[in-house]
């Protein structure tokens, strides 16, 4: 467990000890302490949207999210109309059909003298109606185009807290590493220590028998294969 939730616990809980029990959803409610204690020392006051990272990160819930499926299923009939109006008022099928239109209005009021002339020249009616489609034509272009900022907007909100989350998982695997890594340095230092112990008694067990065989008049001769040398 990392030193500070350890820290957390402990402000809490004092007699509790990191050989103590802990249950995964209390330690899920203090690491999630722990990661609101460092945004807001780093970025003030939370938002909405950095609280329920932290939730998701106490619950272990994946925040990833298909945007567009749901922004779909939310839309009402005259969300889908104006949608369908504004899809085909910006494509090239409505404006051969328009300029077709135009055309044959025009070619009707001037050329086509016989079938009888109900809009003549300077085409009075023709102004009219062109004008009240851009009238209509208008709004529900920015309705469309309202309904696309709210889903870069969501969609903008949705990526920042899956990177937000992303980042703290990685600061809480840095500090997981760096936890590690320390734990092996004092566990490689005590066992070098520890060699050198044994290296210590082995020269003095050396040095005992080496003086025993001198006072006997013996001469120091090589080790055997029994001897701790």
């Amino acid at each position: 467990m990392r030193p500070s939730v350890v820290e957390e616990i402990r402000a809490e809980h004092p007699e509790w000890s990191e050989t103590g029990f802990i249950c995964h959803s209390d330690l899920a409610r203090y690491r999630a302490r722990h990661v609101e204690g460092i945004l807001e020392g780093e970025r003030g006051e939370l938002t909405q949207l950095e609280r329920q990272v932290i939730d998701s990160l106490a619950r272990h819930e994946i925040l990833a999210e298909n945007v567009d499926a749901e922004f779909e299923g939310e839309r009402s009939l005259g969300e889908r109309l104006a949608d369908r109006i504004a899809e085909f008022g910006g494509s090239w099928t409505f404006i051969l059909c328009f300029g077709g239109v135009i055309a044959v209005w025009i070619l009707i009021n001037t050329a086509l003298v016989v079938l009888g002339r109900f809009d003549p020249f300077p085409f009075i009616l023709l102004n009219l109606l062109l004008s009240c489609l851009a009238a209509l034509q208008a709004p529900v272009i920015m309705m469309s185009q309202n309904r696309l900022e709210a889903k870069d907007r969501k969609r903008s909100e949705h990526d920042y807290r899956v990177n937000l989350k992303a980042e703290l998982e990685i600061r809480h695997l840095h500090e997981k590493l760096d936890h590690l890594l320390s734990h092996q340095w004092e566990r490689l230092i005590e066992v070098q220590q520890v060699q050198l112990e044994l290296l210590e008694e082995l020269a003095e067990a050396r040095g005992a028998r080496d003086r025993r065989r001198a006072e006997s008049g013996a001469e120091p001769g090589p080790p055997t294969s029994g001897d701790p040398g």
